[in-house]
């Protein structure tokens, strides 16, 4: 597909809503999930942590 120009591009014949959208959800969700591992790898780490002291 060829565009001539950045709004042709982004667009995307119409599909431009769909195509963005779901890069931007995956982005996001691909973020918290890194958020979400390094809270669980923080916890699991104190309670391992916790049980050596006990």
């Amino acid at each position: 597909m060829n565009w001539h120009s950045a709004t042709e591009f982004f667009q995307m014949g119409g599909y431009g809503l769909y195509v963005w959208g779901s890069y931007g959800a995956a982005l996001l969700f691909f973020g918290l999930e890194t958020l979400w591992a390094k809270r669980r790898h923080a916890r699991a780490l104190e309670a391992l942590q916790e049980e050596t002291e006990s």
